[in-house]
Parts: C-alpha cells; sequence; structure tokens
C-alpha cells in the first residue's frame, strides 16, 4: 500500500464522507443500533442475533466457518454460543468427518427467535435504504459483493 501514488487523496483531502471503510463502519453501526432494543428483548446481543441470522440459511456450519459468516473473533463466538446453547436456541453437534470439529444447528426454538426479530432487521435495512431507487439499491449490492470477493480469504 503506497500512499505516495499520485491521483490517491490523502484522508484529510477526501475527508470521512469519502472514505468507504468509514461509511460502512457508520452504517453498520446505526443498523446494529436501530436492532439492540427488540434483540435485547430477546436476550441477544449483536454476535447471538448474527449467529441466528446465518443459521437460519446456512446448515450446519462449523464454528470456524460460522466466525466467518458473522464477521465475529471466535473467542466472543463461542461465549455466544454457550449462551445460545443454555437457552436452546442451537444445539451443538460433532462433525461426522472430523471429531474434533463441531458443527452447530439452529433449534426450532431458535428458528422462532429469529424469526420474530427478522421483520426489524428487514426494517432496519428498509431504513438504510430509504429514497434509493431499487436499481441502484440492486447496483450497490452488487458492489458489496464483489468487494467482498476482492478481500475475502474463504471461498464464502
Amino acid at each position: 500500500m503506497n500512499d505516495q501514488q499520485p491521483n490517491r487523496p490523502r484522508l484529510g483531502e477526501s475527508g470521512l464522507e469519502g472514505f468507504a471503510p468509514y461509511l460502512m463502519n457508520r452504517i453498520m453501526g446505526r443498523y446494529n443500533a436501530a436492532l439492540r432494543v427488540e434483540m435485547a428483548r430477546h436476550g441477544l446481543t449483536t454476535p447471538k442475533m448474527r449467529a441466528l441470522a446465518v443459521l437460519s440459511v446456512v446448515q450446519a456450519p462449523l464454528i470456524r466457518e460460522l466466525a466467518v459468516y458473522t464477521v465475529t473473533e471466535q473467542s466472543t463466538l463461542s461465549r455466544a454460543l454457550d449462551q445460545l446453547a443454555n437457552d436452546g436456541l442451537i444445539r451443538r453437534e460433532a462433525d461426522t468427518s472430523d471429531s474434533r470439529a463441531t458443527r452447530i444447528h439452529i433449534t426450532p426454538a431458535g428458528r422462532a427467535v429469529f424469526d420474530t426479530l427478522w421483520p426489524h432487521m428487514a426494517d432496519a435495512q428498509d431504513a438504510l435504504f430509504k429514497g434509493v431507487p431499487e436499481d441502484e439499491r440492486r447496483a450497490f449490492t452488487g458492489t458489496l459483493q464483489k468487494i467482498l470477493r476482492n478481500i475475502r480469504k474463504h471461498e464464502f
């Protein structure tokens, strides 16, 4: 990363409003804040909510895969999974091909909690895109998918 490249403005020149990582962090901070009250109603934190969200669409991932999907440090995720298991919202199962690995499953109770939370998540997402035409929303999501492919370290 060479900050001496011509045509690349310094942060002071472009400002925070022109720096995509800053904008993405601000946006996700507001999104998560919009969900905190509803998550707390169900005894959920952001890592727990992310785990249930992923488990609602990804079948029985390994813990290390779930950590990638949830963008959560494995130690933080492990504590969240302990609590979700204690609450009966997930269950752990040894991987059939590697007894040292553990797969995580959402339980019917976990799915019910997630199904209650999902409309709030969808509303919070809709608020992000208020006034943004559908074609721009699709293009933006497509751009985010390309960015993720550029930076990801895993196949998923």
